[in-house]
């Protein structure tokens, strides 16, 4: 995959690629952004589950603009047309990295999903991470410190994985306080989207584990961000797979700047996440999201098996 910093990239990027015409994908929030290029047409409803819709208006390439609603869509755009898709993050997502993408309805729940992307380029522009309010780059950025957390102990880690996770962590855990504290500072936007750069490149060589498992089956049911899922999501995930990763989780923990389950709460509370009920989550509903979360890929390829009742446990002991 071609990866470049800087909008001014873009041309050249497609060009690599041989697009000339791309559908371009951002919400209206993006609407006055201005791009070096000419898209074909434009798809602003973001998320949407009309992908044959979309896919239907693809010239020779599909360019997906803003966070991992948008750049998931482009993804299923993509796969769906056999186009190839450039990304230009918003966020600290990290979903261009994979071939894997959900499809949400407009009021953001979950209405399926799907593979086979084809994933061209990648275009880093922090400029653009600039007016991402607080709670969305925290929860964003916990969600890329959460591909990190995960890479270093999921059954198909590996030692190119874990380089990436490691630097992708030690960058995460120390830049997202000082983006917090000055979210205008443009050098500290940067580091933290370099962090999450290296936190999807080990999502992508890697996979996930239980903690995305649960944030998945939590945002799909009632339409919460998944940042803030995997913010809330990763502590009890981290404790649970202690007994079988410890060497790991320690490492981890001493990449990020103390205990792994501690740090990550720290972090998790800069941007206002601390229960799930706060959420919106029913309380009498948390059995059927543990049986939703004990079916996906991440519980699968967490490295201690985790049966529904305790991930009940888990999801009771952060609610």
């Amino acid at each position: 995959m071609i990866v470049r910093w800087g909008l001014h990239e873009l041309p050249d990027v497609l060009e690599q690629l041989h697009i000339e015409r791309p559908l371009l994908v951002a919400s209206e929030r993006w609407s006055g952004q201005d791009l070096p290029v000419e898209p074909a047409a434009r798809w602003t409803e973001v998320p949407s589950t009309r992908i044959g819709d979309a896919a239907a208006q693809v010239g020779d390439g599909v360019l997906a603009l803003g966070g991992g609603s948008a750049i998931d869509l482009g993804k299923a755009v993509s796969a769906a047309s056999g186009a190839p898709l450039v990304s230009v993050p918003t966020t600290y997502a990290g979903a261009e990295w994979t071939t894997y993408f959900g499809v949400r309805d407009p009021e953001r729940r979950m209405r399926g999903g799907g593979a086979g992307a084809q994933l061209g380029g990648v275009v880093y522009e922090p400029t653009l991470t600039l007016s991402l309010p607080r709670a969305e780059t925290v929860g964003t950025a916990m969600n890329a410190l959460a591909h990190c957390a995960e890479a270093l102990y999921v059954r198909g880690h590996n030692p190119e994985a874990d380089e990436h996770a490691v630097q992708g962590a030690r960058l995460i855990a120390e830049h997202l306080p000082r983006v917090v504290e000055a979210p205008d500072d443009l050098d500290e936007r940067t580091k933290l989207l370099e962090g999450a750069m290296h936190g999807g490149v080990a999502l992508g060589k890697s996979m996930l584990a239980l903690a995305h498992a649960m944030a998945q089956a939590v945002g799909g049911r009632y339409g919460i961000s998944h940042g803030a899922a995997n913010a809330l999501c990763l502590p009890p995930a981290l404790e649970f797979n202690r007994p079988v990763a410890a060497g790991a989780i320690e490492h981890f923990g001493t990449v990020i700047g103390g205990d792994a389950v501690e740090r990550v709460r720290e972090l998790a509370r800069l941007g206002g996440f601390r229960r799930l009920r706060d959420l919106g989550v029913p309380e009498a509903e948390l059995g059927e999201v543990a049986e939703s979360a004990a079916t996906r890929g991440g519980a699968l390829a967490n490295p201690r098996p985790a049966s529904p009742d305790q991930i009940e446990e888990l999801l009771r002991s952060i609610w």
